[in-house]
């Protein structure tokens, strides 16, 4: 019997690259990828589900940026950013439609909100989200940005066990109320915790903290994606000085 001896060939490294998604056919790139990490996680309802979309009304009025892999030519992170003035044309920001946001108006300087970020579950790692770090700077950089504000989601399939035990945790390490309070429209429900929880954070919420931003107040219950939502604020100049570097002339 001949043998034939195999040899295994190296996985090739990876090639991530930032990019400003731009034009319509980038676009559905974006939504593609959410509606397949939003839908495969939370179950979430999504508006364009039947076209394997997520599609809202924010879309049109922010802009979108992404990581791509160049060894597949695959979009495998995204986010999207609306600014003060697109908001005030649109009468307001998205966070708005879960928070009552007091003192948003007095913020000195611009504002930036993400939202709807997502990482294919395989490229979920630390260089992934700082290729996407490193693209949101530039943006920040490019208009001036003083504040980027948004909203960080927890998981609630097991009934808000793990959110509530999250909360704590925020709560004695990075609640501030001092430039913004955020109270959220549909609060979670009181809920006993049992002693022994161990609350592990979502990976993008601990990105967020990691930078240096605080959280502003409660979370709200989004029934549509079975998430309780965080609102986080992260003040430009006092990013953490180990992650500022992402953000280049940011500080």
């Amino acid at each position: 019997m001949t043998q034939i001896a195999l040899t295994r060939q190296p996985t090739p490294e990876r090639r991530l690259q930032a990019e400003r998604l731009l034009g319509t056919a980038a676009l559905r790139e974006a939504q593609a990828l959410r509606y397949q990490v939003f839908s495969a996680e939370f179950d979430a309802k999504l508006k364009g589900a039947e076209q394997g979309l997520d599609l809202d009304d924010f879309d049109e009025h922010c802009a979108h940026i992404g990581v791509r892999d160049l060894n597949n030519g695959r979009l495998v992170a995204t986010t999207r950013l609306l600014d003060h003035r697109a908001a005030a044309g649109l009468g307001r920001f998205y966070s708005e439609e879960e928070f009552n946001l007091h003192g948003l108006l007095q913020l000195q300087g611009p504002v930036l909100e993400i939202g709807r970020t997502c990482v294919d579950p395989a490229y979920r790692n630390g260089a992934t989200i700082a290729v996407l770090w490193g693209e949101l700077a530039e943006v920040l950089n490019e208009g001036g940005y003083r504040y980027l504000m948004g909203c960080a989601s927890i998981p609630m399939q097991d009934g808000g066990i793990q959110a509530q035990a999250i909360m704590q945790r925020l709560r004695e390490r990075y609640l501030c109320t001092e430039h913004l309070r955020a109270e959220p429209k549909n609060p979670l429900p009181p809920l006993e915790l049992p002693g022994n929880v161990i609350a592990e954070m979502p990976p993008l919420l601990k990105a967020y903290m990691r930078l240096g931003a605080k959280v502003c107040g409660e979370p709200c219950w989004d029934p549509d994606f079975q998430v309780a939502d965080v609102f986080i604020l992260l003040k430009r100049d006092e990013l953490c000085p180990r992650y500022a570097r992402h953000f280049k002339a940011a500080v």
